[in-house]
């Protein structure tokens, strides 16, 4: 049940990923066949752009680290195998998840209702900046998640040694 859930989970966020970088794409395409072809730049792209932006590194580094796929200083990792790797992974996964509560959750959360009571809205698009600092706190709660299922889950497997690959 549980893994079908994980699945459910990763498959909606691949979709939403996937579906900010289209709009991205078509946002950035749009910018440049304005501001070149027709001689006139759009105003709203750029922001918009730089949201998206935002909003997929933030939420694509939540779904990298699930695919531990996130940049990592792994040389202790390495070394370290059984009893040890298994403590270095809990001590790993919990600081994650201190990190993605304290940090993004709490201080996203911060930085919603603060930009929220000042009625702060972006100059070109016009949105409310609070719905701009959502992906804050979604991509905390998004982490803490995937740090649980990481605990849950056990280290990964041993890599074998570098040395000894031949390319």
């Amino acid at each position: 049940m549980l893994a079908k859930a994980v699945r459910a989970i990763d498959a909606a966020f691949q979709v939403l990923l996937a579906t900010l970088m289209a709009v991205m794409v078509v946002c950035v395409t749009w910018q440049i066949v304005s501001r070149y072809v027709l001689g006139n730049p759009s105003s709203w792209t750029e922001e918009l752009a730089r949201f998206l932006l935002v909003w997929i590194g933030l939420l694509g580094g939540s779904y990298a680290f699930r695919k531990r796929m996130h940049l990592g200083l792994d040389l202790l990792a390495e070394r370290l195998s059984g009893r040890p790797l298994a403590i270095q992974h809990r001590i790993v996964n919990c600081a994650v998840i201190f990190f993605a509560a304290a940090v993004l959750v709490g201080g996203g959360a911060f930085l919603i209702d603060l930009t929220y009571d000042m009625k702060q809205y972006s100059p070109a698009l016009g949105v409310p900046m609070a719905y701009v600092y959502v992906c804050l706190p979604l991509s905390g709660i998004m982490l803490i998640i995937y740090a649980l299922l990481a605990l849950v889950e056990g280290p990964p497997p041993s890599r074998p040694d570098r040395d000894n690959v031949s390319v």
